[in-house]
């Protein structure tokens, strides 16, 4: 295969000049640091987050319970430091499967075009007509409250923004004279597609996964909130919420760390999204 047929590659440390910026370094701090929390949640907690205490019951912030404690005595910052891996749970999952789903959805619909690209493009117009929290609603109600059930709505709520998105990359790279030479030189359509149009498109679909990663939190916690999502006693920060919004006025705490954490969580990853899409944009990376 001659060097004119072969797409160009990302551009040497792209990654490392996105992340010179000082809004990109505290996303990835903060990013970084729940990845920790989640890792080392038993090491780093100072007690089992089901564990209830009722002489500590409703015990404000202090040297034995920095968050506080609930209304069961169980301690606030044990149960927000193991809500991360819930959080990060649904990142994985639910943008995942929106990731995939609908990046698959739309490289077919934009590579094969035709009726092919109709049908698809009208189900996720359909689906794109929904309120997300509407549909998330709907879904779970259809499969019964859990995380999990909710983690598959909230992928499923995503998906037309990844299909969207990944077909006008492919529109726009099929085009472009690399894949146009693959095809004089007898590549099979798979190969083309695979090989060439594939990595050349992906890039924009990461930076939205990354950008997409707060709001799945949100819309996780805000299903947990609503008694959809993760079911009592789980530590997720919507129940936690749940748990907290009745005793505000009396017991702030149980209901503000949690809420801090996904503000903290909703903010690092927009930041680094932010900082990723600057970078990739040849537009951006031109002003």
């Amino acid at each position: 295969m001659s060097a004119s047929t072969i797409a160009p590659p990302v551009p040497q440390g792209a990654v490392r000049r996105a992340l010179r910026g000082a809004g990109a370094r505290v996303g990835l701090c903060i990013a970084a640091v729940f990845l920790l929390l989640t890792v080392a949640a038993p090491a780093v907690a100072p007690y089992d987050p089901y564990d209830q205490d009722l002489s500590s019951a409703l015990s404000p912030p202090s040297a034995a319970h920095p968050f506080g404690a609930d209304q069961y005595g169980r301690d606030m910052l044990s149960r927000v430091i193991y809500g991360t891996r819930t959080a990060l749970l649904a990142i994985v999952m639910a943008d995942g499967l929106a990731l995939v789903v609908g990046g698959g959805l739309g490289l077919i619909a934009g590579f094969t075009g035709g009726h092919i690209d109709a049908v698809i493009m009208r189900a996720v117009d359909v689906l794109l007509s929904f309120p997300y929290l509407l549909l998330a609603l709907i879904i779970v109600a259809a499969l019964g409250p859990s995380l999990t059930n909710s983690v598959i709505a909230i992928g499923i709520i995503y998906t037309p923004q990844y299909a969207r998105l990944m077909r006008g990359q492919v529109l726009k790279v099929e085009t472009l004279d690399y894949v146009t030479a693959a095809r004089a030189i007898g590549a099979s359509r798979l190969r083309v597609m695979l090989l060439h149009v594939l990595p050349n498109s992906f890039t924009p679909v990461l930076v939205l996964a990354t950008l997409q990663s707060g709001a799945v939190v949100v819309e996780t916690a805000g299903l947990s909130f609503l008694g959809l999502g993760a079911q009592p006693p789980s530590p997720d920060w919507g129940a936690l919420l749940a748990d907290g919004h009745g005793y505000f006025l009396t017991a702030w705490w149980i209901a503000t760390f949690p809420g801090l954490a996904i503000f903290a969580v909703v903010v690092g990853f927009n930041l680094l999204g932010d900082a990723l899409r600057d970078q990739f944009d040849p537009k951006m990376r031109s002003l």
